[in-house]
């Protein structure tokens, strides 16, 4: 076993982590091809910093197959098409899996017409969003997709949650340097806000309002009234309405205020994946080239702080996917002591 102890950190070697998180699924059910490839996905979730989406929610995936909520043996089945358009349905199977297998579908539409749509509906999470905006970037195509939740998000100006924090992606092809926006709809996921509270850490910005109606910046208080602060005030709250709306009209499946507002029921979701193929227009040099000037742009911008200057959506990830082959993958204490229980809780039921 490889891993170093680091600030409340743990550093485990990559191929070890994809193969006992591949051990995992393995044991709840999920056949071997589609446990690789879950494992891997999971995996690189944690590799590139993500680490609120990876290997932290197995042991809520175990439970949620333990209770029946997800079937791990349930494959992604296309229901309907029409010209670059698809409709599928995810069957409650795993959300990772459905979804890798949605947006690779989208490309191989998009190869064809230019651009492919494939909705998907009664899926269950899908961990890190940013994992489907990664896979299209990295086969050249652009991309966006999305995902409604459960109500989470209170619609601005009203105090009671009643739309999604529906993450929202965006993917742009540049070989080695794709630029993948990656991001919900409140300030913080719940999934940011319940590491913070877990650690004691005060958010570095106001993340949604506490009991009292108060704007702040205790992750605690945010998760105990459901409060969280949508991006953009008003602006967030409209697009997270219009995101779901538009998920549920495509798919036939699911909105937001249709998904059980418990946590531990979070399944049915509906998802929306956009695949385009910019170079059926013009050659990938000349995509790389206004990719790159723009990149250019951003980091020409003078700083606030001398020596740290902007960064574009994803130059954040493409450095700590490096330093995690180099070092090893960070997993935080908890999350790691969790899944070493879930390990032993499958190997000795």
């Amino acid at each position: 076993m490889q891993y170093f102890i680091m600030d409340a950190m743990q550093r485990i070697a990559f191929d070890e982590l994809r193969a006992r998180v591949e051990h995992v699924l393995l044991a709840l059910g999920l056949e071997p091809a589609r446990a690789a490839l879950s494992a891997r996905l999971t995996a690189e979730t944690d590799r590139d910093g993500v680490k609120t989406h990876g290997v932290a929610r197995l042991p809520r995936f175990a439970r949620w197959v333990r209770e029946g909520w997800i079937n791990p043996a349930a494959k992604p089945e296309r229901v309907a098409a029409f010209g670059a358009i698809e409709r599928w349905t995810g069957h409650r199977g795993p959300g990772n899996l459905a979804a890798h297998a949605a947006m690779q579908r989208a490309m191989e539409i998009a190869g064809e017409h230019g651009l492919g749509c494939v909705a998907l509906a009664d899926t269950s999470h899908w961990m890190r969003a940013g994992t489907f905006g990664w896979q299209a970037a990295e086969a050249g195509f652009a991309a966006m997709c999305w995902t409604n939740t459960l109500p989470n998000v209170p619609p601005w100006g009203a105090k009671t949650p009643a739309l999604g924090n529906n993450p929202l992606v965006v993917a742009i092809p540049n070989d080695a340097a794709p630029i993948v926006l990656d991001m919900a709809m409140s300030q913080f996921s719940y999934g940011s806000l319940s590491s913070y509270a877990a650690r004691g850490v005060e958010l570095p910005v106001p993340g949604g309002f506490d009991a009292a109606g108060n704007l702040t910046r205790d992750a605690k208080a945010i998760e105990q009234s459901q409060r969280a602060l949508p991006i953009g005030f008003w602006k967030g709250s409209g697009l997270s309405m219009v995101l779901d709306v538009l998920a549920a009209m495509l798919t036939g499946g699911l909105a937001t205020n249709q998904i059980p507002r418990d946590p531990a029921k979070e399944v049915g979701q509906s998802q929306v994946f956009l695949a385009i193929a910019p170079q059926s227009l013009t050659s990938m040099e000349e995509l790389n080239a206004i990719a790159q000037r723009a990149i250019d742009a951003v980091h020409a911008a003078e700083p606030i702080e001398a020596g740290k200057p902007a960064r574009y959506p994803g130059e954040a990830v493409l450095a700590t996917r490096a330093e995690s082959m180099r070092l090893g993958v960070a997993v935080e204490d908890a999350a790691w002591e969790e899944f070493v229980k879930l390990e032993l809780s499958l190997s000795h039921p």
